[in-house]
């Protein structure tokens, strides 16, 4: 899937990229002072100047992933996102350079970005299926420049599996991946024929519209019950709990000790806490647990 800017976007992209690596690099002591004053302060100005000094960095991490077929411009401002996460997460009273900190706010809003919009079909959600899809490429191009071959034989491809800690099986699949394109399901099966692939598809939803309706009510209500048992948390577990159990990709507890500035083990403690809370909080307001479990 390849995206192409036209000649004013990318005419834009160059300027601000320009304007960006302009910017003048700060020194640590100074750094140090930007952050305390947004943190402590809510100083806006210094915070602006924090986030227009870093965008170099982000320009730096962007440019990493323009093979994807992405527009460079919509790569910079998701790891602009990411920057912005950085800041208003970021802890100047720790001995770390902002950049350092930042650098994986910024890496992780693109990937996040890169896996979400690089094909129609979703590119594994696990860490390991993750780095897979970023290094399959690097590691291929490793082993044919020092065995002198064009393609991977099984060997090889077990020697990145071991390298990446996956199944050799989601090797050969991501190899599969990255060697096609998607197909769209509005294609004729054939030259000489009007049928869409499409037309093969069965239709395993046999729901009538009233159990649609009963599904979106229920459905509803178990929102409702679980957004009220997470105010019964405090910000640092809701956020846990969140990217935990209620994000579609689930970060694991070492990233999110590292955002949150605490170990893995503290991590898991304050999960299990706030896990009890909510199963508390559920048991004294519910009367019938069952009511949270979909039918459908």
């Amino acid at each position: 899937m390849v995206h192409i800017d036209d000649p004013q976007t990318q005419k834009a992209n160059l300027d601000y990229i320009r304007t960006s690596m302009n910017a003048p690099i700060l020194e640590r002591d100074y750094e140090k002072n930007l952050a305390m004053r947004w943190k402590n302060d809510g100083d806006e100005k210094a915070l602006h100047e924090l986030i227009k000094s870093y965008t170099r960095l982000v320009i730096s991490v962007a440019s990493k992933f323009k093979n994807y077929g992405l527009p460079m411009g919509d790569l910079i401002q998701e790891g602009n996102v990411g920057l912005m996460q950085a800041a208003a997460r970021f802890e100047p009273e720790r001995d770390l350079r902002f950049s350092t900190y930042a650098s994986w706010w910024i890496r992780s809003a693109i990937q996040d970005y890169v896996l979400r919009n690089w094909s129609i079909v979703r590119t594994g959600t696990t860490s390991a299926q993750k780095s897979l899809f970023f290094n399959y490429r690097r590691l291929r191009a490793m082993i044919e420049g020092r065995e002198e071959i064009e393609g991977l034989e099984d060997n090889h491809r077990q020697e990145i599996a071991e390298k990446l800690n996956v199944k050799v099986k989601d090797v050969e699949s991501m190899e599969q991946r990255l060697s096609g394109g998607d197909s769209s399901l509005n294609a004729q099966i054939s030259s000489d024929s009007d049928d869409e692939w499409q037309n093969l598809l069965a239709d395993d939803d046999a729901l009538n519209p009233e159990d649609v309706v009963i599904g979106m009510k229920d459905a509803e209500s178990r929102s409702k019950w679980l957004n009220e048992a997470l105010g019964a948390l405090t910000e640092r577990e809701q956020k846990i709990i969140r990217e935990r159990h209620l994000s579609y990709d689930g970060i694991t507890l070492e990233k999110l000790g590292d955002a949150l500035g605490v170990s893995k083990e503290r991590v898991r403690q304050l999960e299990q806490r706030a896990m009890g809370k909510l199963k508390s909080y559920l048991s004294r307001n519910l009367t019938n647990h069952n009511d949270l479990i979909s039918n459908s």
